[in-house]
């Protein structure tokens, strides 16, 4: 399905917009929250777009949802890869963590079903990884990054917040599940946020910029 450009303002951050390349709304929240510190406008990617991950790491993947969302819209675009990787379960989900099951329900029913058909490997040690990436308005990618999240898997979900799997990814750190976490302690620890805190330096950097700002326009003169 082909997609009209957005209007950005001449293109580049100096029309302020950055779109977020998912139709996760849980992330497009998340990365709102952990963006709001920047002169920014945050748009989610336009309904119906997209983007087929066929790469075989997160970093891959993010790359691939950067790119193609910024050329369908015309704007700078952030985009997220991440997933959770269980020992016990040689690395899985991993990229296909999202598409496990068709639900988060289903998601961690799968999971805690497979992991006591391995109850044998031991423990229940996992990690969240984020892979992030930016891609100008061309497609070039400009940055990119990785944040990881150690911790375990419960038995049972704890929580009521968040998403996909966080009821049952508990984080010794701080002694409760991504769920029963409060956005501020998930923005600090959780995978998500460890990686925007290596990708805010740099994006900052974009932003004040005068490359990636549009070029200004010389103001007319009336004619003597």
């Amino acid at each position: 399905m082909e997609h009209s450009p957005m209007e950005p303002s001449a293109g580049g951050f100096g029309s302020g917009a950055l779109v977020i390349a998912s139709g996760n709304r849980g992330k497009v929240r998340e990365f709102g929250q952990l963006l709001a510190g920047l002169d920014l406008e945050v748009r989610p990617q336009p309904p119906g777009l997209e983007v087929e991950e066929t790469g075989s790491t997160f970093a891959e993947n993010a790359r691939l949802k950067a790119i193609a969302v910024a050329r369908a819209t015309g704007c700078w675009a952030l985009a997220d890869d991440s997933g959770l990787s269980v020992d016990a379960l040689g690395g899985a989900p991993g990229v296909h963590s999202a598409r496990y099951a068709d639900s988060d329900g289903a998601r961690i029913a799968r999971l805690l079903a497979e992991l006591k058909a391995a109850e044998s490997e031991p423990g229940r040690q996992a990690r969240f990884t984020a892979a992030l990436a930016v891609a100008d308005p061309s497609g070039a990618v400009r940055l990119e990054v990785e944040g990881h999240c150690p911790g375990l898997i419960l038995e049972a979900p704890r929580g009521d917040g968040g998403f996909g799997y966080d009821p049952v990814f508990y984080v010794p750190e701080a002694g409760q599940t991504f769920a029963e976490m409060d956005s501020a302690t998930k923005s600090l620890l959780g995978h998500r946020g460890r990686a925007f805190a290596a990708l805010e330096p740099g994006l900052r950097e974009l932003l004040n910029s005068p490359k990636s700002r549009p070029k200004s326009r010389p103001e007319s003169r009336p004619e003597r």
